[in-house]
């Protein structure tokens, strides 16, 4: 499974690197300002989607429902199965896209009221929304792609699909002064990465034999079984996008630049949910699915007890780090061209207040793959849903009628995150399978130790270094985060090992590995010549 990760995470790194350039070239370019803004939720409505129908409740669903088809009937059932439920998705997105397209400026209007007090970012951002939507259905059918590819033990190709936003987004904005606003140009670069990723993921699945096909849904069992799964998902999926529907909506009333503020701290804090969090995440739960249908317990639990321990390890520097010197990150990193010192120190606060609760965030993906590896979509929902609840009130308590503004929303958005990973090791613990304190207690504990050490490192050395180099004429700043990154490097190094020892990692690392290794309990396969779980002989339809 280590492979596995690395793969994912090494090139979620490189698409969360190549997004750090896209985020410099947009902040010079588009600054912090209307267009931005206007920008801004032209690409947040359709991600609020695709959360919906693609990453989120879709793929908890699909995902499982694959995997178990793939290990208990075959791979020819498994395409079967997976061809029928595109033919659905296909067309639930075309439907949703007629209607959103049409819809476009009564759906700006109803998610970011505030802008109505503003034409010029109004009638720009339903623009931009029209020419952004249509990802949607594409990125939808990528992501299925991508579910396929990774059941079937295939992860580079997904991991590196969003590396083509970035490249795509860079591209068009170097040439914005060929579209009518640079906010244009970001919106097609969104369009045609959809295209991209699509034939990227597309051509990897055709060239190991499984490739999409449309083909007439039928209600048979896996489907119907699928189906009972997604339900729950939807609603869980939809109550978390209300939360994030209502940071779009309440920023609309804040004043200019609190949305871009929002945006420049949340990438800079999606970095470790990305590299690690999503990396880890999307390895685990068909390595849980496979295992539990194959009833290997015991295997399954010890894949998340170490895949958590992995998760913190590579996430507690970044959360100290973020909370130690928010204002240094955000300045060295996009206080340049139309993004200011003032920009930067706004986006700075908001980034301490989300990552608060990046440890929870990261985590989310790895407590709530036992439930989904078991086609329980219903209690990660539980979960969810109450979590969002309080989400919503904090945000409207702290951003709209406090003083808080964006910072108020990031940190509402924190709290929901522990409320919801409490929740779900609540949950666990009540049907029997949530790891047990013994397998990850104490290594939790010195891991967050060894982040505080870190975290005092940093803010005493960022105050040192800054008068240090105070008469530096030009990138004073960049230095000084390079040199606290090595430093902090050692520091945490030196911490972890001091605390938990150098078996403990070399442990850790190997039994990661050998997680997916360990072969599973035979279990008796329906006959392979059974038409009832293959194909029909008769030539496929063409491809998707």
């Amino acid at each position: 499974m280590i492979r596995r990760i690395a793969t994912v995470g090494g090139l979620t790194l490189v698409s969360r690197l190549t997004g750090f350039i896209r985020d410099v070239v947009m902040a010079a370019v588009l600054g912090a300002g209307p267009v931005a803004d206007a920008f801004f939720i032209a690409f947040r409505l359709p991600n609020h989607f695709r959360a919906i129908l693609a990453e989120g409740a879709f793929n908890a669903a699909f995902v499982p429902a694959y995997a178990r088809t793939l290990e208990q009937s075959g791979p020819k059932a498994a395409r079967l199965f997976s061809d029928r439920i595109a033919a659905a998705l296909l067309a639930i997105n075309i439907v949703l896209l007629g209607l959103a397209l049409f819809f476009t400026p009564w759906v700006v209007g109803l998610l970011a009221p505030g802008l109505s007090d503003d034409p010029e970012r109004y009638n720009l951002a339903v623009t931009l929304t029209r020419i952004t939507f249509p990802s949607l259905l594409l990125v939808s059918m990528q992501t299925m792609v991508s579910g396929e590819l990774n059941a079937n033990g295939r992860f580079a190709a997904a991991a590196g699909a969003p590396i083509l936003l970035n490249i795509c987004m860079v591209v068009t904005l170097l040439f914005a002064h060929w579209f009518p606003t640079a906010g244009q140009a970001a919106a097609w670069g969104v369009l045609i990465a959809g295209v991209a990723q699509v034939l990227l993921v597309g051509i990897d699945a055709e060239k190991h034999g499984i490739g999409i096909r449309v083909r007439m849904p039928r209600l048979d069992e896996p489907t119907r079984k699928f189906l009972k799964a997604l339900g729950p998902a939807i609603i869980g999926a939809g109550g978390v996008q209300l939360a994030l529907f209502a940071d779009t909506l309440i920023a609309s009333y804040l004043p200019t630049g609190a949305l871009s503020a929002l945006y420049y701290a949340d990438r800079i804090n999606q970095l470790p949910i990305g590299v690690v969090g999503i990396a880890v995440g999307t390895v685990l739960l068909p390595e849980m699915s496979r295992r539990l249908a194959a009833g290997d317990e015991k295997g399954a639990a010890s894949a998340q007890a170490r895949g958590i321990q992995l998760a913190l390890l590579l996430t507690v520097p970044c959360a100290a780090a973020a909370i130690a010197i928010p204002d240094l990150i955000m300045r060295a990193l996009f206080a340049r061209g139309a993004f200011t010192v003032a920009d930067a120190a706004a986006a700075g606060m908001t980034l301490a207040a989300y990552s608060i609760g990046l440890l929870p965030f990261v985590l989310l993906r790895s407590f709530t793959a036992p439930f989904y590896a078991r086609g329980d979509t219903a209690t990660p929902v539980k979960a969810a849903l109450l979590a969002m609840g309080v989400n919503v009130a904090l945000k409207l308590a702290l951003a709209y009628f406090g003083s808080f503004a964006q910072v108020g929303l990031a940190f509402a958005t924190s709290v929901g995150a522990w409320i919801n990973l409490s929740l779900l090791a609540v949950f666990a613990r009540r049907q029997g399978f949530l790891v047990s304190g013994a397998a990850i207690g104490k290594p939790v504990t010195k891991l967050i130790i060894a982040g505080v050490v870190l975290g005092g490192a940093l803010f005493a050395g960022s105050y040192g270094l800054e008068r240090a180099l105070s008469g530096m004429p030009a990138f004073r700043e960049e230095t000084t985060l390079a040199l606290l990154l090595v430093l902090g490097s050692f520091i945490y190094g030196l911490a972890v090992l001091i605390l938990l020892g150098r078996g403990w990692l070399r442990s850790l690392l190997r039994d990661v590995s050998a997680a997916a290794d360990k072969p599973l309990p035979k279990l008796a396969t329906p006959d392979p010549t059974d038409d009832s779980a293959a194909l029909p002989d008769s030539e496929p339809p063409p491809t998707l």
